[in-house]
């Protein structure tokens, strides 16, 4: 039976903390990728990882967001032990690798945030990628070329920022959410015997 709550709908911070909201798709050193389905509720297993290979962190995404790919924000999270598909897990932001993306010649931005587990003991003094060491940051970045270079698509990293140049990104993302949410506007247009008439124009913003 399928959830009847949207997890991609759920709020990006969490009203109590103020940290933001991350839904945990696919755990810390698993091969398998879980990919959750707003339609019926549920995480599918999507891909699994060559052997060998398995993600370095908890990966998910930030809900009512929106990247230029389509999807809700990647999010990477570090916390002390793995989680588990469809955890909601409060994070501070501490970075982004902002990456590019080609697939049969076509190039994307695929931006892949930074986060740390609010509860986390192991990480609780890192604020910011300064903070980590820079060959865990490089660690990072390999993995995800070697990941995508398995797919058959390119993944080539542009560079790393800290936190306000990540919860700029993440405005952002909620931004370009709630535009593709925007119900088309109404025109009232004078009709011949000067009742207001409706017409869609579509968006205004």
């Amino acid at each position: 039976m399928s959830s009847s709550i949207n997890l991609t709908n759920l709020p990006v911070w969490d009203g109590k903390s103020g940290a933001c909201n991350v839904i945990i798709e696919s755990g810390k050193g698993s091969r398998n990728k879980f990919k959750y389905e707003p339609e019926t509720g549920t995480f599918v297993l999507c891909k699994v990882l060559p052997c060998g290979s398995v993600f370095p962190f908890d990966f998910g995404f930030l809900p009512s967001t929106k990247g230029e790919d389509g999807d809700p924000l990647d999010v990477l999270v570090l916390m002390d032990t793995p989680c588990f598909p469809g955890c909601r897990v409060r994070c501070r932001l501490v970075g982004v690798l902002e990456a590019e993306q080609t697939e049969e010649g076509e190039s994307e931005r695929n931006d892949r945030i930074l986060a740390v587990a609010e509860d986390s003991r192991d990480n609780r003094d890192v604020h910011s990628i300064k903070d980590l060491n820079k060959h865990l940051l490089k660690e990072i970045e390999e993995f995800f070329i070697s990941y995508n270079a398995a797919i058959g698509k390119e993944f080539k990293p542009l560079a790393w920022h800290g936190p306000n140049r990540t919860r700029k990104m993440v405005l952002e993302g909620i931004k370009r959410a709630e535009r593709d949410q925007q119900p088309a506007a109404v025109n009232l247009q004078p009709s011949r015997n000067g009742h207001a008439k409706a017409k869609k124009v579509g968006s205004l913003l």
